[in-house]
């Protein structure tokens, strides 16, 4: 099994959004000791409680002080934005860092329909569009547009030999037929929505077409988990990400609460439901009970690769979640 790290750079309560972003440089160099695969930030909008809006930055910054983990957007919100510069700012990090980024784009619309006409310029970009942009963005990346195609002469660059690899994120049997009939890698966030996944990633196995031959399809699942050394000590840990996850869902306040202002606060019966309902998007537990629910996904799932995503206040406490991981599993 391999494992690796999705980071949304949630600013913690009392953080600052740079101490925040120092973290992440922190935290990526931590799991690259400890042997994790991959590195990925995300891309969010007009929050204040997620620092990751500028992922291609922050790759840079990440690769720049990491050496051999792969380093990756998870994901890149594509309607909003150009094919051809996306696979210009992709090209551009690989040629710094060869065989080291990933290119993931997902189709979210990043935020309210007011955030979205900022980002866009108020230019109106249709969601449907989703599959045109992407077989769009792999022609620019490969250089194999088709010859009908109106950009058929413009090229991408830099020109270089080791293209970084393309993955799709998605939730929904569409997602995931848009990835296979490209031959493109694909990622399930069980962390979003955890049911029928194991429908949707059939769907991209039995649809997979191979753009080069010898090409397999490949998958990841991303899930949340924390872990710790006894349950009682992972499940006090879990609620300030049990309280995150509730703000987020009422578009409250979105910065990580801490232990004490979880601890002081009375939440109610429907609140007591929704908490219940978010756990089955997370692992939360001791090393060993977290092995044995990987284990099931992965029969689930047929994959050999989860992306950890761990919103907790405590930073030490999340560098440890992630070691014990580690230790159990790679």
């Amino acid at each position: 099994m391999k494992l690796s790290v999705l980071d949304q750079a949630p600013i913690s309560r009392g953080d600052t959004p740079e101490q925040t972003l120092a973290n992440s440089l922190e935290l990526a160099q931590w799991t690259e000791k400890w042997g994790y695969t991959r590195y990925w930030v995300a891309e969010h909008h007009n929050t204040n409680g997620l620092a990751s809006s500028s992922p291609e930055i922050l790759m840079t910054r990440l690769a720049s002080v990491t050496n051999r983990i792969r380093i990756g957007s998870g994901g890149i919100l594509l309607p909003q934005y150009s094919p051809y510069k996306i696979a210009e700012n992709a090209k551009t990090m690989a040629a710094f860092f060869p065989d080291r980024i990933d290119l993931g784009v997902g189709r979210s619309p990043g935020g309210s329909a007011l955030t979205r006409s900022a980002l866009t310029d108020n230019q109106n970009k249709s969601l449907q569009e989703f599959p045109r942009q992407l077989a769009d963005l792999h022609g620019f990346l490969n250089n194999s547009l088709p010859r009908e195609h109106p950009f058929r002469l413009v090229k991408a660059g830099p020109r270089i030999e080791n293209i970084p690899p393309l993955w799709v994120l998605g939730l929904s049997e569409r997602g995931a037929k848009n990835a296979a009939e490209l031959g493109l890698n694909f990622v399930f966030g069980h962390f979003i929505n955890p049911d029928h996944g194991q429908e949707v990633l059939q769907a991209y196995y039995d649809a997979y077409q191979p753009a080069t031959t010898g090409a397999r399809p490949q998958s990841i699942v991303c899930i949340f988990v924390v872990c710790a050394e006894t349950e009682q000590e992972a499940e006090e840990l879990a609620l300030t990400q049990d309280k995150w996850l509730l703000n987020v869902g009422k578009g409250a306040d979105t910065k990580v609460p801490s232990a004490a202002e979880v601890r002081n606060k009375t939440f109610s019966a429907e609140e007591l439901n929704q908490i219940k309902h978010n756990r089955r998007r997370c692992l939360i537990g001791t090393p060993d009970a977290i092995e044995q629910q990987l284990r099931r996904l992965q029969e689930v799932y047929q994959t050999d690769e989860f992306m950890v995503i761990t919103n907790i206040h405590d930073f030490e406490a999340k560098k440890k979640s992630y070691q014990l991981l580690a230790k159990q599993l790679l």
